[in-house]
């Protein structure tokens, strides 16, 4: 963006409750008003998500969603051309134009079905997890958790905090995705064969050259030192994982067939609603910490897994279909 561009009209606008904020794939454009801009837009309504509850899948792009209710056709040719270029080109500016314009009808169309399926609740609630500030808050200390390390002790481990920190910090001030700065290969390579110098981290498979011996590899280098210089004691160990028992495994799988069953009936992605280890979770706890267990995934799934693993709901097949039965428990 330009120097000299006061936003602060723009996000004013942004606060103001009586305005609805369209958007299509929310969350990075949120993040970025958040950090840059201390502002989370509200009340928000993201197309992506609303077509997710209507049954289009679990990440439809804008183009594919106007052409299945809109019937148009966008052009995209211009999605990566080069947007900091002044003037803009007359492609670029019908692109832009056609993003607004079509956006608004296709809110409009699912903010009717929604009505009409009765799951604007649904929606409600994955709205406020979007619009809350604790989505977008940053704890650059706790970035390495989300990496997968396998068979990792505490010294590995206490590099790779380190650097994860300094990768998640690097990203934020240069406002880009933090894959950009390293990839998560690279983090784990060098908290297996810690570097002790610029040639070394240069050395090294998964690091570009142009980080090692860039502005970014002294800092780089300082992260890593740091966590090869912490002591027994302030190692970390990676967080326990809830119990899982290994005797569930043929209710696992009738919760499988259940929720294809609840998702296809719902026309909604069975990965959106639960995954495997939820399903073993809740095969093992009826109060598991998994979003199955609350909200309107409950309503489509939870409640009846539950009612499976406690003996009063049975699956039965008819054809090609499963269908529920009630039992009488008493």
């Amino acid at each position: 963006m330009a120097d000299g561009i006061d936003l602060a009209p723009f996000y004013w606008l942004m606060a103001q409750e009586s305005v609805t904020k369209v958007f299509h794939a929310a969350r990075q454009d949120v993040e970025i008003f958040f950090h840059e801009g201390q502002t989370i837009p509200t009340p928000l309504f993201d197309t992506q998500v609303a077509a997710m509850v209507c049954g289009f899948g679990d990440s439809i792009g804008y183009d594919n969603l106007a052409r299945k209710i809109l019937n148009v056709r966008i052009d995209k040719s211009s999605r990566f051309s080069d947007w900091a270029r002044r003037p803009l080109t007359e492609r670029q500016l019908n692109y832009a134009i056609q993003d607004v314009t079509h956006l608004r009808h296709v809110y409009e169309w699912l903010h009717t079905k929604l009505d009409e399926n009765g799951r604007s609740h649904w929606l409600q609630e994955e709205m406020a997890i979007l619009t809350a500030p604790s989505t977008y808050e940053m704890h650059p200390e706790n970035a390495w958790l989300r990496i997968k390390a396998r068979g990792a002790n505490r010294r590995f481990l206490g590099v790779l905090k380190h650097v994860a920190a300094w990768r998640e910090q690097a990203a934020q001030d240069r406002d880009i995705p933090r894959n950009r700065v390293l990839r998560d290969e690279a983090l784990v390579e060098i908290a297996g064969h810690p570097p002790k110098s610029i040639k070394e981290l240069g050395d090294l498979r998964n690091v570009p050259k142009g980080v090692a011996e860039g502005r970014l590899g002294q800092a780089l280098l300082a992260a890593i030192l740091e966590g090869v210089a912490l002591d027994e004691a302030e190692l970390p160990t990676l967080p326990k994982k809830p119990a899982v028992t290994t005797n569930n495994g043929s209710l696992v799988e009738l919760m499988k067939v259940l929720l294809k069953r609840q998702c296809e009936e719902a026309g909604v992605a069975p990965r959106l609603v639960a995954n495997a280890t939820d399903l073993e979770l809740i095969a093992a706890d009826d109060n598991a910490p998994v979003p199955a267990l609350s909200g309107w995934r409950y309503e489509l799934f939870g409640q009846a897994a539950l009612n499976l693993k406690h003996g009063k709901l049975a699956l039965a097949a008819n054809g090609r279909k499963v269908r529920l039965i009630e039992l009488d428990t008493e």
